[in-house]
């Protein structure tokens, strides 16, 4: 199984970091299986970062294998979306950009990727059942998601601000990885990202709908 990130796919967040960059082509990163945290289970800041920032984001679940697949057919390769955390150490990040070195550490770290319970499209709000056929329309059309901490709203974002759909996404990471049942691809944050500490809860909301809830240990 791979995790797949996007780096700066709403353009303010890239103004909010400021160094991050816009790009023609998606800025794709990847993610250790041993990222994953689903489940509810809680989430431990490691102790090597001093600043744990979280990232909300759209996950979608990729459904069949899948090699050079074609944008116009890419909605055929994902079956279900949830709310996930990207979180980050941001102290290392910066610090591995300021000396021109790869952030791996940064984002792939054990842990790192929560995400929530999947909603396939039955499942969702269909707006207009004439026009809406799959996931990539609700996208498309406009999927609200948000992040509450300690009941708070701290993040909020929605699906048709994307730079890179996520038709585009699986379609240009498919060029250049195989992709398989069950992989995943955290489409990108918009602004609001912010640090994380110890016995925060959080909640992440698709449309409305509580799909992910967990503590920070």
């Amino acid at each position: 199984m791979k995790i797949f990130g996007v780096v700066g796919n709403y353009r303010e967040h890239i103004a909010e970091l400021g160094n991050i960059g816009t790009s023609s082509e998606p800025v794709v990163f990847t993610k250790c299986d041993s990222a994953l945290v689903n489940r509810g289970r809680p989430f431990f800041i490691p102790d090597f970062t001093r600043k744990c920032e979280y990232e909300t984001e759209l996950v979608v679940r990729i459904s069949r294998m899948g090699r050079s697949i074609s944008q116009r057919f890419a909605h055929r390769y994902y079956d279900a979306v949830t709310v996930g955390i990207d979180f980050t150490a941001r102290d290392i990040q910066r610090r591995m950009r300021e000396r021109g070195l790869p952030w791996d550490l940064a984002k792939g770290f054990d842990g790192s990727a929560v995400i929530g319970e999947w909603r396939e499209f039955s499942q969702l709000p269909n707006r207009n059942p004439v026009e809406l056929s799959n996931i990539s329309d609700l996208l498309k059309a406009g999927m609200e998601f948000r992040l509450d901490i300690n009941g708070t709203t701290v993040q909020s974002g929605i699906s048709s601000q994307m730079i890179h759909d996520a038709d585009r996404l699986v379609s240009y990471i498919s060029s250049f990885f195989t992709l398989k049942t069950g992989d995943l691809i955290f489409t990108g944050t918009p602004v609001g990202v912010g640090p994380v500490h110890i016995d925060d809860h959080l909640t992440g909301y698709l449309d409305g709908d509580k799909v992910l809830e967990f503590n920070v240990k």
